[in-house]
Protein backbone atom coordinates (compact mmCIF):
# COMPACT_ATOMS: atom_id res chain seq x y z
CA UNK A 1 0.00 0.00 0.00
CA UNK A 2 1.19 3.54 -0.45
CA UNK A 3 1.51 6.21 2.29
CA UNK A 4 1.03 9.81 0.68
CA UNK A 5 1.55 12.75 2.26
CA UNK A 6 -0.66 15.28 2.13
CA UNK A 7 -1.90 18.55 3.70
CA UNK A 8 -4.15 17.97 6.98
CA UNK A 9 -6.09 20.90 9.14
CA UNK A 10 -4.88 20.91 12.17
CA UNK A 11 -7.49 19.64 14.98
CA UNK A 12 -7.81 21.99 17.75
CA UNK A 13 -8.98 19.00 20.07
CA UNK A 14 -5.82 17.13 19.40
CA UNK A 15 -2.80 19.55 18.72
CA UNK A 16 -2.62 22.88 20.05
CA UNK A 17 -2.87 25.43 17.70
CA UNK A 18 0.43 27.70 17.36
CA UNK A 19 1.00 30.57 19.85
CA UNK A 20 -0.88 33.59 18.73
CA UNK A 21 2.29 35.41 19.39
CA UNK A 22 4.41 33.52 16.89
CA UNK A 23 1.50 33.02 14.25
CA UNK A 24 1.42 37.27 14.19
CA UNK A 25 5.67 37.02 13.69
CA UNK A 26 5.08 34.68 10.45
CA UNK A 27 5.81 31.58 11.78
CA UNK A 28 4.76 28.42 11.07
CA UNK A 29 4.00 25.33 12.16
CA UNK A 30 4.06 22.68 9.20
CA UNK A 31 1.23 19.73 10.02
CA UNK A 32 1.59 16.45 7.73
CA UNK A 33 -0.78 13.44 7.45
CA UNK A 34 -0.98 10.25 5.72
CA UNK A 35 -3.69 10.26 3.31
CA UNK A 36 -6.02 7.52 3.93
CA UNK A 37 -8.52 6.23 4.20
CA UNK A 38 -6.75 3.15 5.04
CA UNK A 39 -7.81 -0.60 4.47
CA UNK A 40 -6.00 -1.08 8.02
CA UNK A 41 -5.93 1.93 9.90
CA UNK A 42 -2.29 3.56 10.23
CA UNK A 43 -0.51 5.78 12.02
CA UNK A 44 2.91 7.14 11.97
CA UNK A 45 4.55 7.41 15.20
CA UNK A 46 7.67 9.79 15.53
CA UNK A 47 9.99 10.75 18.21
CA UNK A 48 12.17 13.34 19.24
CA UNK A 49 15.70 12.88 21.05
CA UNK A 50 16.50 15.95 21.84
CA UNK A 51 19.45 15.95 24.52
CA UNK A 52 19.56 14.53 27.59
CA UNK A 53 18.72 10.38 28.00
CA UNK A 54 16.74 7.79 26.85
CA UNK A 55 13.35 6.34 27.85
CA UNK A 56 13.94 2.95 28.61
CA UNK A 57 10.29 2.53 28.83
CA UNK A 58 9.28 4.02 25.47
CA UNK A 59 12.05 2.32 23.78
CA UNK A 60 10.83 -0.94 25.49
CA UNK A 61 7.63 -0.93 23.72
CA UNK A 62 8.91 -0.44 20.27
CA UNK A 63 11.24 -3.40 20.05
CA UNK A 64 9.64 -5.77 22.19
CA UNK A 65 5.79 -5.30 20.28
CA UNK A 66 7.93 -5.20 16.92
CA UNK A 67 6.57 -1.57 16.03
CA UNK A 68 8.25 0.61 13.40
CA UNK A 69 9.03 3.99 14.22
CA UNK A 70 10.69 7.27 13.23
CA UNK A 71 13.50 8.77 15.53
CA UNK A 72 14.64 12.25 15.30
CA UNK A 73 17.92 12.46 17.12
CA UNK A 74 20.40 15.38 17.95
CA UNK A 75 24.20 15.30 18.29
CA UNK A 76 23.83 16.38 21.24
CA UNK A 77 21.74 13.10 22.46
CA UNK A 78 23.82 10.93 20.36
CA UNK A 79 26.86 11.82 22.14
CA UNK A 80 25.18 10.27 25.24
CA UNK A 81 23.37 7.75 24.44
CA UNK A 82 25.26 5.82 21.79
CA UNK A 83 23.78 2.51 23.76
CA UNK A 84 20.62 3.52 22.70
CA UNK A 85 21.28 4.44 19.76
CA UNK A 86 23.24 1.14 18.87
CA UNK A 87 19.52 -0.43 19.49
CA UNK A 88 18.25 1.61 17.09
CA UNK A 89 20.67 0.69 14.47
CA UNK A 90 20.68 -2.96 15.63
CA UNK A 91 16.67 -3.36 14.28
CA UNK A 92 16.92 -1.50 10.82
CA UNK A 93 13.51 -2.85 10.35
CA UNK A 94 11.90 -0.79 13.02
CA UNK A 95 13.70 2.12 13.26
CA UNK A 96 14.46 5.29 11.06
CA UNK A 97 16.64 7.44 12.24
CA UNK A 98 16.77 11.42 11.04
CA UNK A 99 18.09 15.14 11.57
CA UNK A 100 16.57 16.58 14.90
CA UNK A 101 19.90 19.03 14.63
CA UNK A 102 23.27 19.23 15.74
CA UNK A 103 22.11 21.24 18.77
CA UNK A 104 18.34 21.14 19.64
CA UNK A 105 17.99 25.20 17.68
CA UNK A 106 14.64 26.43 16.06
CA UNK A 107 14.94 27.00 12.43
CA UNK A 108 14.00 30.79 12.51
CA UNK A 109 16.33 32.67 10.45
CA UNK A 110 16.27 36.05 12.92
CA UNK A 111 17.03 36.55 16.40
CA UNK A 112 14.18 35.31 18.34
CA UNK A 113 12.96 32.55 20.97
CA UNK A 114 10.53 30.01 20.74
CA UNK A 115 8.89 28.85 24.08
CA UNK A 116 12.17 29.84 25.63
CA UNK A 117 15.33 28.33 22.95
CA UNK A 118 16.87 30.87 21.33
CA UNK A 119 16.29 30.16 17.48
CA UNK A 120 19.17 29.93 14.97
CA UNK A 121 18.87 33.58 13.63
CA UNK A 122 20.43 33.46 9.99
CA UNK A 123 20.34 31.56 6.75
CA UNK A 124 24.04 30.10 7.77
CA UNK A 125 23.18 29.01 11.23
CA UNK A 126 20.27 26.94 10.23
CA UNK A 127 22.33 25.27 7.39
CA UNK A 128 25.06 24.91 9.96
CA UNK A 129 22.30 23.24 12.71
CA UNK A 130 20.71 20.77 9.79
CA UNK A 131 24.02 19.64 8.59
CA UNK A 132 25.88 19.46 11.68
CA UNK A 133 22.81 17.23 12.81
CA UNK A 134 23.50 15.14 9.73
CA UNK A 135 26.91 14.93 9.84
CA UNK A 136 26.67 13.34 13.63
CA UNK A 137 24.38 10.59 12.20
CA UNK A 138 26.27 9.49 9.63
CA UNK A 139 29.63 9.48 11.65
CA UNK A 140 27.59 7.35 14.37
CA UNK A 141 27.16 4.70 11.35
CA UNK A 142 23.80 4.88 10.42
CA UNK A 143 22.41 5.91 6.96
CA UNK A 144 21.84 9.96 5.76
CA UNK A 145 18.99 11.41 7.11
CA UNK A 146 16.11 12.43 4.34
CA UNK A 147 14.24 14.14 6.99
CA UNK A 148 14.60 16.73 9.31
CA UNK A 149 12.39 18.76 12.20
CA UNK A 150 13.71 21.09 14.17
CA UNK A 151 13.23 22.07 17.73
CA UNK A 152 9.84 22.86 18.67
CA UNK A 153 8.89 22.22 15.56
CA UNK A 154 8.35 26.25 14.80
CA UNK A 155 9.53 27.60 11.25
CA UNK A 156 10.33 31.02 9.62
CA UNK A 157 9.22 29.90 5.95
CA UNK A 158 12.22 31.20 4.50
CA UNK A 159 14.30 28.49 6.76
CA UNK A 160 11.31 25.52 5.23
CA UNK A 161 12.61 26.95 2.00
CA UNK A 162 16.06 26.67 2.89
CA UNK A 163 16.06 23.13 4.61
CA UNK A 164 14.76 21.87 1.29
CA UNK A 165 17.15 22.96 -0.55
CA UNK A 166 19.67 21.38 1.27
CA UNK A 167 17.70 17.95 0.29
CA UNK A 168 15.83 17.70 3.46
CA UNK A 169 11.88 17.12 3.97
CA UNK A 170 10.28 19.25 6.98
CA UNK A 171 8.18 16.48 9.23
CA UNK A 172 5.12 18.31 10.37
CA UNK A 173 2.82 16.49 12.59
CA UNK A 174 -1.05 15.88 13.52
CA UNK A 175 -1.20 14.95 16.50
CA UNK A 176 1.24 16.58 19.33
CA UNK A 177 0.96 13.17 21.51
CA UNK A 178 3.00 14.48 24.70
CA UNK A 179 2.89 18.15 25.00
CA UNK A 180 6.85 18.49 24.52
CA UNK A 181 7.22 15.59 27.40
CA UNK A 182 5.17 17.64 29.69
CA UNK A 183 1.82 16.32 30.03
CA UNK A 184 0.64 14.10 32.30
CA UNK A 185 0.59 10.27 31.97
CA UNK A 186 -3.38 10.34 31.42
CA UNK A 187 -3.45 13.08 28.91
CA UNK A 188 -0.30 11.66 26.79
CA UNK A 189 -2.14 8.57 26.85
CA UNK A 190 -5.26 10.12 26.15
CA UNK A 191 -4.05 12.16 22.85
CA UNK A 192 -2.38 9.40 21.23
CA UNK A 193 -4.51 6.59 22.03
CA UNK A 194 -7.29 8.63 20.27
CA UNK A 195 -4.90 9.36 17.05
CA UNK A 196 -6.62 8.84 13.74
CA UNK A 197 -6.50 7.05 10.42
CA UNK A 198 -3.97 8.76 8.79
CA UNK A 199 -1.93 10.75 11.91
CA UNK A 200 1.48 11.21 12.39
CA UNK A 201 1.88 11.29 15.75
CA UNK A 202 5.11 13.49 18.13
CA UNK A 203 6.58 12.48 21.29
CA UNK A 204 9.68 12.30 22.96
CA UNK A 205 12.10 9.81 23.85
CA UNK A 206 14.59 11.38 25.92
CA UNK A 207 12.74 12.03 28.89
CA UNK A 208 12.62 9.05 31.29
CA UNK A 209 12.08 10.52 34.50
CA UNK A 210 8.55 12.62 32.86
CA UNK A 211 4.97 11.00 33.88
CA UNK A 212 4.46 12.11 30.33
CA UNK A 213 5.95 8.81 28.82
CA UNK A 214 4.08 6.44 30.75
CA UNK A 215 1.16 7.88 29.26
CA UNK A 216 2.77 7.45 25.47
CA UNK A 217 3.59 3.60 26.41
CA UNK A 218 -0.05 3.34 27.49
CA UNK A 219 -1.22 5.30 24.26
CA UNK A 220 0.61 2.91 22.02
CA UNK A 221 -1.21 0.15 23.60
CA UNK A 222 -4.08 1.70 23.30
CA UNK A 223 -3.61 2.03 19.60
CA UNK A 224 -2.69 -2.13 18.97
CA UNK A 225 -5.99 -3.09 20.70
CA UNK A 226 -7.56 -0.94 18.28
CA UNK A 227 -5.62 -3.15 15.48
CA UNK A 228 -4.07 0.27 13.79
CA UNK A 229 -0.84 -0.49 11.74
CA UNK A 230 2.22 1.57 12.42
CA UNK A 231 4.44 3.07 9.51
CA UNK A 232 7.85 4.54 9.44
CA UNK A 233 8.36 8.04 7.63
CA UNK A 234 10.61 6.01 5.40
CA UNK A 235 6.97 4.30 4.26
CA UNK A 236 6.40 6.94 2.17
CA UNK A 237 7.55 7.26 -1.48
CA UNK A 238 10.22 9.96 -2.09
CA UNK A 239 8.47 11.71 -4.87
CA UNK A 240 6.15 12.78 -2.25
CA UNK A 241 7.62 15.50 -0.81
CA UNK A 242 4.16 16.36 1.05
CA UNK A 243 2.80 20.05 2.14
CA UNK A 244 2.94 22.31 5.08
CA UNK A 245 0.21 24.86 6.35
CA UNK A 246 0.76 27.97 8.96
CA UNK A 247 -0.08 27.24 12.38
CA UNK A 248 -2.88 28.81 14.16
Amino acid sequence: MRFVLALAILAAVTVPALADSYTHQGLVEPVLHLSGPHQTPTVALTFDACMGRTDPRILGELVEKKIPATIFVTARWLKYNRASFDVLRAHPDLFEIEDHGENHIPAVDRPISIYGIKAAGSTEAIGREVEGGAKAITAAGAPQPKWYRDATAVYSPSAITEIKALGYRVAGFSVNGDGGSLLGASASARRIGSAKDGDIVIAHINQPTHAAGEGVVKGIETLRAKGYRFVRLADVPEDDAGAVKAGG
